[in-house]
């Protein structure tokens, strides 16, 4: 995700939205979440959705978590990933570019790069699981490392530890609020 200030957290009655703008609001969140996308190609907003989900108590299967990647990832290749890669070329864009212009692009690509998650988390919020008929009985942090560890088995590798626990910390605050 982006920086969501500006935003409409309400926008669309999306109550995963909510809750990514709300655990997203931590300076040191962000800077795990970057971490996260650059060390271990983590989809920011597919651990965001697994969070949510740990959230309400509920754990996903390692089935689950692989059908939330195929669900999403033509998006997240094909239109996330661009934006995000041209948003951060156009911070240095070369000496023959006119900076001022250049920063005035980029705050554009911006806003549409943090519409395109909005619509990727959308989609997510839409999706229909099989485990999410099981009731909101976990407690969250063990739903979070569950939910945390079929992300990570469904992506074929391990998730960077440090700022991992950033994240798993922050859901802690704020279920405990």
């Amino acid at each position: 995700m982006t920086s969501t200030s500006g935003t409409n957290p309400g926008r669309g009655g999306n109550a995963f939205w909510d809750f990514s703008l709300r655990i997203y609001s931590s300076p040191e969140v962000q800077q795990a979440c970057v971490e996260l996308q650059d060390a271990s190609g983590v989809d920011v907003n597919v651990l965001l959705y697994m969070l949510w989900h740990a959230s309400q108590g509920r754990r996903l299967a390692d089935a689950d978590a692989k059908a939330v990647l195929d669900a999403v990832e033509a998006w997240r290749v094909e239109v996330v990933v661009p934006l995000r890669t041209a948003r951060r070329n156009l911070k240095t864009p070369g000496p023959a570019l006119d900076p001022q212009g250049a920063e005035a692009l980029r705050a554009i690509v911006k806003k549409a790069e943090l519409e395109s998650e909005r619509l990727q988390q959308s989609a997510l919020y839409a999706l229909k699981l099989p485990s999410e008929a099981q009731s909101g009985s976990s407690p969250v942090h063990a739903a979070a490392e569950a939910n945390v560890a079929a992300y990570a088995n469904a992506l074929g590798r391990p998730l960077a530890g440090a700022p991992l626990s950033v994240m798993l910390e922050a859901l802690g605050l704020l279920a405990g609020s």
